[in-house]
């Protein structure tokens, strides 16, 4: 279902092709991260865990701006992940206010055997799209990400 607004073709266009791409990434996203609810953890949680596998240990401001994510939501994101054993913070004695975060080895275990599911939830769901339409997909979702024309 598009939209219902009766003004220009341009707002018209505009507003259809928005709400079809958020409920695409919505739908897209919910069928992808299913797999997360039998290790009970969020989409967020994962996102920490896999940043911090990836990239290794971060302060929490900068696992915030990798997520997109506000300070408030990684700092209990993060606090969640601790109580569970999967990170540790650490504060720097030279600025106490700096906190890194870890992956503890449970972490690391749990963030490794969820991982391959991830990936191949990821490319179950974009095979429908020839690997032409998905290298186009992703250089108009880059353009449209950074709000200026390619």
């Amino acid at each position: 279902m598009g939209t219902r607004h009766q003004g220009p073709a341009d707002e018209v266009l505009a507003l259809d092709v928005f709400v079809k791409l958020v409920r695409a990434t919505e739908a897209v996203s919910d069928r992808v991260h299913g797999h997360l609810r039998a290790d009970r953890l969020t989409v967020s949680q994962f996102g920490v865990l896999e940043a911090l596998l990836h990239l290794g240990p971060m302060c929490q401001k900068e696992l915030g701006s990798k997520l997109l994510r506000s300070g408030g939501n990684v700092t209990m994101v993060v606090d969640n992940l601790e109580k569970r054993g999967l990170v540790r913070r650490e504060r720097r004695p030279e600025n106490r206010k700096f906190v890194t975060v870890h992956l503890t080895e449970e972490g690391r275990a749990l963030v490794r055997r969820v991982f391959p599911r991830h990936v191949e939830a990821v490319v179950r769901e974009l095979s429908i799209l020839s690997a032409a339409e998905q290298e186009t997909l992703g250089r108009l979702l880059r353009t449209l990400g950074r709000g200026t024309p390619a």
